[in-house]
This record gives C-alpha cells, sequence and structure tokens, in this order.
C-alpha cells in the first residue's frame, strides 16, 4: 500500500468522517474540509495522525482555488480528490420551490465541480491524481420524492464520466462512487424537506416519507466499510469509472438498467424510423 495524501470534502459527518477515520488509521494523510471553526476543531480533536481540517463552504466557488492552493503550500501535493460535501433534498416537485433545487444543485453539483476545476490543472501538469466523486444510487435509480437530489446525482454521475475520459491520457483518474442505502445522517438531520401541501400526493409519497424516517440509522450499509471500499480503489492500478457500494444499489441498479433495455428494444423501430 502506498500512502497518500487526501483532500475530502463535508469530513464533518457521513462518509467522510468514516473516510477520513479510516485513511488516517491506514497511515494516510487527510485534508478534511468542514464549514466553521467548530467543526474543524472537532475533526482535529476526533482523528490522530496526520490530520488537517481547512475551513471551506464548496459553495462558496470564489475561495476554492486559494484554500486549495494553500492546502498544497503547507501540507504538499494531494494524491486523491474526494469530493463528499453533499445533502438530500426530499419533496414532491410540485409542491418544492425552485430555490431548493437550485441550492440541491449549488452544493452537490457546482461545488463538486468547483473543486474539481481547482484541483485538476494540479493533477494534469503532475500527470497523476485520482477524483473520487461521492454520487449515489440515486445517480441511476429513482423515486418519488427526490426529484432535486436524482437530479443533482445524475449530473454528477455524468460529469464524472465525461471528465475521466479528458483526463485519462494524462494519468489521471476519475471515479464516481454510488452507495446505497448506509447508516449515515442523509435520511435524518442532513435532509432537508418541503412540507406538504397538495392532498393528491398523499397515497403516493406519505408512505415513502415515513419509512424513510423510520429506517433512519437502521440501513443496511456500513459507512466503515464504505471507506474501506473506496480507500481500496484509490490503491489500485487503473480504477474503475463507477463503483457501487451495497447489495441494494447492486439489484436496484441492475433492475433499472434491465428496464432501460427492455425499453430500447421494444421502441426499437420507432427510434430507427428517423434516420433519413
Amino acid at each position: 500500500m502506498s500512502t497518500k495524501t487526501l483532500f475530502i470534502t463535508g469530513v464533518s459527518s457521513g462518509f467522510g468522517a468514516a473516510l477520513a477515520a479510516e485513511a488516517l488509521s491506514a497511515g494516510h494523510r487527510v485534508i478534511g474540509t468542514v464549514r466553521n471553526e467548530a467543526s474543524r476543531q472537532a475533526f482535529l480533536a476526533a482523528n490522530a495522525g496526520e490530520a488537517f481540517a481547512v475551513t471551506l463552504d464548496v459553495t462558496d466557488t470564489d475561495a476554492i482555488p486559494d484554500a486549495v492552493a494553500e492546502a498544497e503550500s503547507r501540507f504538499g501535493p494531494v494524491d486523491v480528490l474526494v469530493n463528499n460535501a453533499g445533502y438530500g433534498h426530499e419533496g414532491i416537485l410540485e409542491e418544492s420551490p425552485l430555490e431548493e433545487m437550485r441550492r440541491q444543485f449549488d452544493v452537490n453539483v457546482f461545488g463538486a465541480v468547483a473543486v474539481m476545476k481547482a484541483f485538476v490543472p494540479r493533477f494534469r501538469e503532475r500527470r497523476r491524481g485520482h477524483i473520487v466523486n461521492i454520487t449515489s444510487m440515486g445517480g441511476y435509480i429513482t423515486m418519488p420524492g427526490i426529484a432535486y437530489y436524482c437530479g443533482s446525482k445524475f449530473a454528477l454521475e455524468g460529469v464524472s464520466e465525461v471528465l475521466g475520459k479528458e483526463l485519462r491520457s494524462f494519468g489521471v483518474y476519475v471515479t464516481a462512487v454510488a452507495p446505497g442505502s448506509f447508516r449515515t445522517d442523509w435520511a435524518g438531520r442532513s435532509m432537508r424537506r418541503t412540507p406538504r401541501a397538495i392532498a393528491d400526493y398523499d397515497a403516493l409519497f406519505d408512505p415513502i416519507r415515513r419509512a424513510r424516517e423510520e429506517v433512519s440509522g437502521k440501513q443496511l450499509g456500513d459507512p466503515r466499510k464504505a471507506a474501506k471500499a473506496i480507500l481500496a480503489i484509490t490503491q489500485a492500478p487503473e480504477p474503475p469509472a463507477h463503483l457501487l457500494l451495497g447489495s441494494d444499489a447492486l439489484s436496484l441498479v441492475r433492475a433499472k438498467l434491465a428496464a432501460l433495455a427492455a425499453d430500447i428494444d421494444t421502441w426499437e423501430a420507432l427510434s430507427r424510423s428517423t434516420d433519413g
């Protein structure tokens, strides 16, 4: 195992906290971003070894280049960028304000892209580096009530795949990691929920919301095991462009791809009819 320096956004909780702890335990160096001084102190107090914290809000895109430059100036070249900062929005599309969608994309997409853009020139010039973007099985499958979240994760999946193709010849890899349901705060305190207003949706969505609240903290996935899996791909000589985490993600995404293939086959004649 080679020792690496990881820059991980959003290390205060969830996958970010688990990955930082696991990486430090394995002897790596971690530069983690937090949103305030209290979180910075808590992260440093909870982690021994080569742990460093940078106060940075990924929605403050103007501040990102300077923060990255300062981190590399103080701690040396970063080997792996992990874009983990993000959150979930829950709400029926008709009921959810557009401002909630803008906020969702500001964090989950524009913030992640801004951090990537700060690192890409450095990785390209060094001819090495690995970008790991934490997406979601919600970047493949969908369900009622998380349209804004799924939209943001579909977008990050696409951006990741394109960027990987652009950087591959420079020895730089991009992996989109799509977790299923894990015991993080995603469905709990980190979730932003739009209040219900239209009774027509009650029968469809109210059971989904209740079930998600009830399962929060009891999901199948173990964040520490996810962290070990993510660290494993950072050591791989040819890391994957996409990685699913969790048996639920495997079964649900496979079912989605099978349904998509069936639709393509069913409508193939109509699809071909447009050729000139």
